[in-house]
């Protein structure tokens, strides 16, 4: 007779993280089954980087061959696909497959709006290096966006290559606004000190047909009227929650306005018709910030949560509690600050300052860890 499966619809930082988890927890009772639309884990935390720095990008996808190794054997089962919508005990998938659920962990984090398109491994890396080369032939490049991407973006590019104008552009007020305004402080400083143009409190009017990046001179005209003279224009912005699939299941649990999922402290989904329904990470409204590590401790929540609901004990279920944000942002090739909110509103923030950041960005520790002993950084 076959184990019930539990669907982990996700397959970034916090799907493998989760499934990992519950693969040594429930293995027992229960199949884990992965589901991500890309053919390859892709490290996010290296694309700034790789959007300039080239030669590395293959390293940035990682096969998944292997990635489960650490858990029970046959205990996980990877699916390469689309989830197209989601019904009571049911994942349907773009093919036209469908995958039954005991349990559903929605962790498909955030991206760009529009349909859920693949990528491969070869589209990735050409994507990355097309970037790449763009942002060397450009003489004045604009970066939108003054969070942790685009910071990291223009820090590094003007690293790169000291002698190209880099402008980052910023709708809010600060820059790195989910964070204590310390961090904006930091950031600009840095920015001054490489030589970064720095705008903010602007919206740019993008056109109906985008940007040309054509490498001819265009006109960037911002809210106020105010207009910047560029040849190309590196767009930061407008991530939005993945949370469509879910609005067959509970159009309630997706929020409206936000499109995030609203779920319990528990990581239950809100709609009380589906206990066995949680959602964690970027997609999920948690009270946290957006970052990999305030889900990895989602995760032990939710894994303590699936097995009290196993094991029909009856015993209460755990609370998520947020930790205040911090983030560790690279701030150039070499640099980085590990920032740290205060606990109380009235308290310091921490920041400590590191020079010796990898040129990788962590990118060997991923394939130790996803596909360990493996070289060949093509696969």
């Amino acid at each position: 007779m076959s184990k019930p499966n539990i669907v982990v619809v996700g397959g970034s930082y916090v799907g493998t993280r989760i499934a990992e988890v519950l693969a040594l927890a429930v293995h027992e009772t229960h199949q884990i089954v992965i589901l991500e639309k890309n053919t390859h884990f892709q490290h996010l935390f290296a694309f700034p980087r790789f959007s300039v720095v080239s030669d590395l990008e293959q390293r940035a996808f990682i096969p998944y061959d292997n990635a489960f190794h650490a858990c029970p054997p046959g205990s996980v089962t990877f699916i390469s696909g689309i989830a197209e919508k989601i019904i009571p005990g049911e994942v349907c998938l773009q093919s036209g497959e469908r995958i039954p659920y005991e349990f559903l962990i929605f962790a498909t984090g955030t991206g760009a709006p529009g349909p859920s398109v693949p990528e491969t491994k070869l589209e990735g890396v050409k994507r990355l290096q097309s970037s790449q080369q763009e942002m060397r032939r450009a003489k004045h490049v604009i970066v939108v966006g003054g969070g942790a991407y685009g910071v990291q973006v223009a820090t590094d590019l003007k690293e790169v290559d000291p002698t190209k104008k880099v402008t980052l552009i910023h709708s809010r007020p600060k820059l790195m606004n989910r964070f204590h305004p310390g961090l904006h402080d930091i950031v600009m400083k840095r920015c001054a000190h490489l030589g970064i143009d720095v705008i903010t409190g602007q919206r740019i009017r993008i056109p109906e047909d985008g940007f040309p990046n054509d490498g001819t001179d265009f006109i960037v005209t911002l809210a106020d009227g105010s207009e910047v003279s560029t040849d190309y224009v590196f767009q930061c912005n407008g991530a939005i929650p993945l949370s469509a699939p879910l609005l067959s299941l509970s159009p309630m649990s997706v929020d409206p306005k936000t499109k995030f999922v609203v779920v319990k402290p528990t990581l239950q989904i809100i709609d009380e018709r589906f206990p066995k329904v949680f959602s964690m990470g970027d997609v999920a409204e948690t009270g946290a910030h957006k970052a990999a590590r305030p889900a990895y401790f989602q995760a032990d929540v939710v894994v303590n949560n699936i097995q009290k609901l196993i094991a029909k004990s009856g015993e209460e279920l755990e609370p998520y509690v947020p930790y205040p944000p911090g983030i560790q942002l690279s701030l150039g090739l070499r640099h980085k600050v590990l920032f740290r909110n205060p606990a109380e509103p009235e308290g310091e923030p921490s920041a400590t300052f590191h020079d010796e950041g990898k040129l990788d960005v962590g990118c060997e520790f991923q394939w130790n860890k996803r596909a360990p002993g493996v070289t060949d950084y093509t696969l």
